[in-house]
């Protein structure tokens, strides 16, 4: 499954989503338009589902009620998240809903929470039970494993979503990594301990794909391998040829930023097969590789169909004649919340794309500051 569509309510940077996705889901907007917290919404679905999780804690992470509001909500609006869930066969297969406030003492309060399955409704709340005990609308059915047996496909599938933002020195340095209320992987810090977790079958196949690909962007790099050192401490190894007649090994901690980068974001796309969530992918990747990250990533996803959500800055990512302006939401912020809209749907940007040009060329000029250059002026 897929998550076909989404719609949001008074959530961070929005008063309003209602978007149609696909397979592919390119954002693109100005800085502190909201690609980062449009993608948020989908991991708090994650959150409430997560083992450990559930909606107080998924909230409290987010700094709570009043964080997580639009500022441009009108008075004391509910907080709002609907997601449809399917396939190209049939768009429509579940729909998740979910709206929230507060109470006097700050906790979340659940206004409404449904499930519908092929249009018929499996829950509706708040219900009898939910009136005999208030407490009862502190928690979601959604996180609970005795009240989502009905509809607990829709507690995996949204369980499933990864989100990923690469940070190399993690890579090589976990003991860095501070922050144990946020997922270690998402950020790579337990990524060579994912890889030790593989079955070597699996792990060895995989690495031989990510080899050829780094092969083209690293010309010197003739081998990747996972092995253990004298503790036991897996560690990602790879063999470099030079002028001398044997080639020299050198470990994550020797490998550069984008190398580290490219290797996390392919292995990611192969492990898995729910939504992936991807924060600026171009990072610390040469602009012909950025070129070719749509299409490589679509590869890599090839046998398991996975969506792929891209948050980026790059006009490079989306220059592939293969990106189109149905897979690509604009953000565009304004007095009264981030309108969200796909390329698509503007008619200037698709007549563009219609005459010839790119979707980069067409769309990323609607992302960039009326005039820039008064930052110069300013300072």
């Amino acid at each position: 499954m897929w998550v076909t569509r989404l719609r949001l309510e008074n959530w961070r940077n929005f008063t309003r989503v209602d978007v149609p996705l696909g397979r592919r889901v390119f954002l693109i907007g100005p800085n502190a338009s909201g690609k980062s917290n449009l993608l948020d919404a989908l991991r708090f679905l994650r959150d409430l589902c997560s083992r450990g999780g559930g909606l107080e804690k998924a909230v409290a992470d987010r700094g709570g009620v009043s964080k997580i509001r639009c500022l441009a909500a009108r008075r004391k609006p509910a907080i709002g998240l609907r997601v449809t869930l399917g396939s190209e066969a049939r768009p429509a297969e579940w729909t998740y809903l979910l709206r929230f406030t507060q109470d006097n003492r700050r906790r979340p309060r659940i206004g409404t929470e449904r499930v519908e399955h092929r249009g018929q409704t499996v829950l509706d709340r708040p219900d009898d039970d939910d009136s005999r005990d208030p407490d009862r609308r502190r928690q979601t059915h959604l996180e609970g494993i005795s009240t989502n047996e009905r509809f607990r496909e829709v507690h995996a599938f949204l369980r499933s979503i990864r989100y990923l933002h690469v940070l190399p020195p993690l890579i090589r340095q976990p003991e860095r990594f501070v922050r144990r209320d946020v997922t270690e992987e998402a950020f790579g810090s337990d990524f060579l301990d994912q890889l030790a977790r593989t079955t070597s079958r699996t792990r060895d196949a995989r690495l031989r794909r990510i080899g050829a690909v780094l092969r083209v962007a690293v010309p010197q790099l003739r081998e990747l391998k996972l092995e253990r050192d004298e503790l036991g401490t897996p560690h990602l190894e790879g063999r470099y040829e030079h002028w001398r007649p044997h080639a020299a090994r050198h470990r994550e901690d020797q490998f550069s930023d984008g190398t580290l980068r490219l290797v996390a974001l392919l292995w990611t796309a192969m492990d898995g097969s729910g939504p992936l969530l991807l924060e600026e992918p171009e990072l610390n990747l040469h602009t012909a590789i950025v070129r070719l990250l749509p299409p490589l990533l679509h590869k890599a996803t090839s046998k398991t169909r996975r969506q792929i959500f891209m948050a980026t800055h790059a006009p490079e990512l989306l220059s592939d004649e293969g990106v189109g302006a149905g897979e690509t939401l604009l953000l565009q912020p304004g007095e009264n919340g981030t309108r969200v809209s796909r390329a698509a749907d503007d008619a200037t940007i698709r007549a563009l794309v219609e005459g010839g040009l790119s979707v980069s060329d067409a769309a990323t000029p609607a992302t960039r500051p009326p005039r820039p250059e008064q930052m110069l002026l300013s300072f």
